[in-house]
């Protein structure tokens, strides 16, 4: 290992800062929802299958390439397979986490934008209809608190990876459980909590159909971040003596508890403001975020008074902030780890160059809420919706180079790589891995992942773009 370029300190430091790499917005608004959607409990049950059957094996592929080579994804496949196109996989990844970041970083800036605000008093007109579109469509308070909030994920990047990434990582999450923790305690005291308790959790098993069992392996997939290098970014800072598997089974662990968590929080609160709730009405992605839950919190000030109220709510963004910034380091990290080894540039000067290229760009999606007509209305798929820039970015990158990204790494593993070097990769610092179950297991997993993942990028790439759905 070089220690010249960074090594985390400890494991639980590796695994603090891989599981906040992994939990972030989506585990808050998408898990709950598509929990509610398709089937409650079943539909739990269908994506921790699929976690740990189809995902663990790509997380233990990321960490392991990191590992073996010490290095940013491109220069990963370089050293692997030196003088070959495997490297494109690599680039492949660091242009994902750098185009996700130009739109995360803005929907991160709302999420502390909506902090403020409510910390200043503003609950009450947050709640307000159209108010949201009003907050996204104001190009100042954008470029405000977007700007605000990678100021401090460029900080905490240049800080390195033991006194900037670790160090915040070891703050953040536990901060995030207990806040998270705490704000469920409360809304299960609520009137009505227990319908939505009820709603969350019953299974209704009649609801599991293969479209369900391929959402489920989205979320699950999407959740991990799997396929934009973040994890071999990560794992090229872990030890040699360090147990990778045990490692990467807690970052998966703590990753789906946040999401089952989420749904105990999103939900129930919900119920409190509308028990007449039903899967068909209820509201998915940043609405339920933004203009829901405000009504939620505003609804409580007559219960427990204005200030009280704005206190929780302050408490909920705060918390939403934390698991934002959580991801936004680890999506600053990649390109910048890429700049620091490939170009020899010191990691403070890439980490602001990064980030300024990278804030640069997420003006077009500032500008997609109606204050640009042109990044308004960006672009129009075949399938005739009309998109902005903010969207087809997060189309593009998110749901379909992710996936594709996950399928290469996993065929590089199975084909390429071998899975005998990846054995060898894992078993140091597990003794007795070779020719354990778990060995066989992940062995064989790993073959059946390219065509599996594969599925999910052919299934996304059509649905998205042309309004076709397979099965």
């Amino acid at each position: 290992m070089n220690q010249a370029r960074g090594e985390w300190s400890s494991k639980f430091g590796f695994i603090l800062a891989a599981a906040g790499s992994a939990i972030g917005l989506g585990n808050i608004w998408g898990f709950p929802i598509q929990t509610a959607k398709n089937g409650g409990a079943a539909f739990v049950f269908v994506y921790l299958l699929l976690t740990f059957i189809v995902c663990f094996p790509v997380v233990m592929t990321e960490i392991a390439i990191g590992r073996r080579t010490s290095k940013n994804p491109v220069g990963a496949f370089k050293e692997l397979v030196p003088k070959t196109q495997w490297s494109l996989v690599g680039k492949l990844g660091v242009l994902c986490g750098f185009m996700i970041l130009s739109f995360y970083i803005v929907i991160a800036g709302w999420v502390f934008g909506y902090f403020v605000e409510v910390t200043g008093g503003g609950l009450q007109r947050l709640a307000t209809d159209g108010e949201f579109g009003i907050f996204v469509g104001n190009p100042y308070k954008n470029l405000l608190y977007t700007g605000l909030f990678m100021l401090a994920t460029i900080g905490i990047v240049v800080g390195g990876i033991k006194n900037g990434i670790e160090r915040w990582a070891r703050l953040l999450m536990p901060t995030l459980l207990l806040m998270l923790g705490a704000l469920i305690i409360y809304v299960m005291t609520l009137e009505n909590a227990g319908k939505g308790l009820a709603f969350y959790l019953i299974p209704d098993f009649s609801k599991i159909t293969v479209p369900v069992v391929n959402s489920a392996l989205s979320q699950a997939f999407f959740s991990l971040s799997l396929g934009m290098g973040a994890l071999i970014t990560y794992g090229s800072y872990v030890s040699k003596k360090d147990d990778i598997i045990s490692s990467g089974f807690i970052v998966t662990v703590l990753d789906s508890s946040i999401a089952l968590l989420a749904g105990l929080l999103i939900i129930p609160a919900i119920f409190t403001l509308a028990p007449n709730t039903t899967a068909d009405t209820i509201q998915a992605g940043p609405g339920l975020i933004f203009v829901f839950l405000p009504k939620v919190f505003m609804n409580l000030a007559s219960d427990v008074g204005y200030f009280f109220a704005s206190f929780l709510a302050a408490f909920f963004f705060l918390l939403i902030s934390f698991a934002a910034l959580t991801s936004t380091i680890s999506l600053l990290e990649v390109p910048t780890s890429y700049v620091v080894d490939e170009k020899k540039i010191v990691r403070k000067r890439a980490a602001i160059l990064t980030g300024g290229v990278i804030f640069i760009i997420a003006i077009g999606s500032m500008l997609a809420n109606g204050a640009s007509d042109f990044f308004t209305h960006f672009i129009t798929y075949p399938s005739g919706s009309d998109k902005d820039f903010l969207s087809f970015v997060g189309d593009v990158f998110f749901e379909m180079c992710l996936p594709l990204g996950g399928f290469l790494l996993s065929a590089f593993a199975a084909f390429r790589w071998k899975t005998q070097n990846l054995r060898e990769e894992i078993a140091q610092g597990r003794e007795n891995y070779i020719g354990s179950i778990l060995d066989k297991w992940i062995s064989f997993i790993i073959y059946l992942c390219p065509f599996i993942i594969f599925f999910i990028f052919i299934n996304t790439v059509l649905a998205k773009f042309f309004d076709i759905v397979l099965f």
